[in-house]
């Protein structure tokens, strides 16, 4: 009963920032539309949100186990309560800035806080990977979720009545700080020797290897491409396609119902594959999609009655790009940490989040620049180039990763 009062709190707060982390494309929507903002300066908040992400997930490694998880759970609930309470007081691009900042450092806290609860509350490696998966399942549900929930409060114009779901968002954050309090969370004895310098050292030497060196390559280009494609899908719905703000938010749903498919599949497939052949299989088929797909969105027209029964085969095309996007990130990060000793796992998922964030951040500023200049399809068919990229990348961390 008391792991599972545990669960439950890990579970709704990995919920709750699900929606907030993948708010950003509803949100530069919006801030485009009500706040006049233009597409160059809305692109910065996925930076406002990988970027703390990046940082905070660092300094934390030798911070964070003196402040306590619980302690550091409760912070972040109460950070993100904080923030979205302050969206529709204030109505504003700059509190949007302010809410992503927030929502980044309280997420850096968060994982690190998660993952090492699990590690206290399971009884085995299968346990583990088990009650692991069932959490970033629920991840993916807070996903779809988000959509379709910002959806509800949106209307077409200007108008601040979207901003009413962070009422909501932080009632749910408080919840979850009442089931935190009142959880007793296990001790942990940790390295008294441990320090940031440290940790900071111990990933600066792993980047001098080859293998390492290309993999993380290989991270920055796939999320800068994720990041990319999902921030600013919505507002390719609505400019492109000429979808209302609200069903194009809603379409978007199915590029993380992509995802979440693609993650469930790949898990089936690598059963009978190797992750590479599966890899570049994923690739081919991303940019298969991209070729196929952007020539069906040029010179549609508006139309005034479209629902989501009738909008443009495109807008439900491009979406699936997720379903064969999916797999690639976990294959990588699996393919790496398996080819390191235990001991440096730490350092090595230290680099993951910060490029990872890095990743995310550049694609989404970089897509909103060619969006804003040269038009929604141009921006989506230059995603083909850090593609191509990552084919070559990849093959070439497959090269250098020892044989099993």
């Amino acid at each position: 009963m008391h792991n599972i009062r545990i669960k439950a709190a890990l579970l709704l707060i990995y919920f709750i920032f699900a929606m907030l982390l993948n708010s950003v494309g509803i949100v530069i929507l919006q801030v485009i539309q009500n706040f006049q903002v233009s597409k160059e300066a809305a692109s910065v908040l996925e930076g406002f949100k990988d970027l703390p992400i990046a940082i905070v997930s660092f300094l934390v490694a030798s911070a964070l186990p003196k402040l306590g998880y619980k302690k550091a759970l409760q912070l972040s609930l109460v950070l993100i309560a904080g923030a979205s309470v302050l969206m529709p007081l204030f109505p504003a691009f700059d509190t949007s800035k302010l809410l992503f900042f927030c929502v980044g450092v309280a997420f850096a806290l968060t994982k690190v806080s998660v993952y090492a609860t699990l590690g206290l509350i399971t009884k085995s490696k299968a346990e583990h990977a088990s009650v692991l998966n069932f959490i970033e399942g629920f991840f993916m549900l807070g996903v779809l979720t988000a959509y379709w929930f910002f959806a509800a409060f949106m209307t077409e114009g200007s108008g601040h009545g979207w901003l009413d779901v962070y009422w909501y968002l932080a009632g749910l954050s408080l919840l979850a700080l009442l089931l935190v309090s009142s959880t007793e969370f296990p001790a942990v004895e940790l390295d008294p020797h441990s320090t940031g310098l440290k940790d900071f050292i111990a990933m600066l030497k792993l980047t001098a290897k080859p293998l390492v060196f290309v993999f993380v390559i290989s991270a920055f280009l796939y999320v800068l491409i994720e990041q990319g494609i999902g921030s600013w899908l919505p507002t390719f719905n609505n400019e492109v396609l000429h979808l209302p703000s609200q069903l194009s938010v809603q379409i978007t749903s199915i590029f993380a119902a992509s995802l979440a498919a693609g993650r469930l599949s790949a898990g089936f497939i690598l059963r009978f594959i190797p992750w590479h052949i599966l890899c570049n299989i994923c690739l081919l088929a991303m940019a298969a999609l991209v070729l196929l797909t952007l020539p069906l969105t040029h010179e549609i027209q508006p139309d005034p009655d479209v629902t989501i029964w009738t909008a443009p085969l495109a807008a439900y095309l491009l979406p699936l790009i997720g379903f064969f996007m999916a797999p690639i990130y976990p294959m990588l990060n699996s393919a790496i940490l398996t080819s390191l000793p235990q001991q440096q796992h730490a350092a090595m998922t230290g680099l993951i989040v910060v490029f990872s964030a890095l990743g995310g951040t550049t694609g989404s500023i970089v897509t909103g620049h060619s969006f804003a200049a040269l038009g929604g399809q141009t921006a989506f068919y230059l995603t083909l180039l850090p593609l191509a990229l990552l084919i070559l990348s990849s093959n070439g961390f497959h090269k250098l990763k020892p044989a099993a």
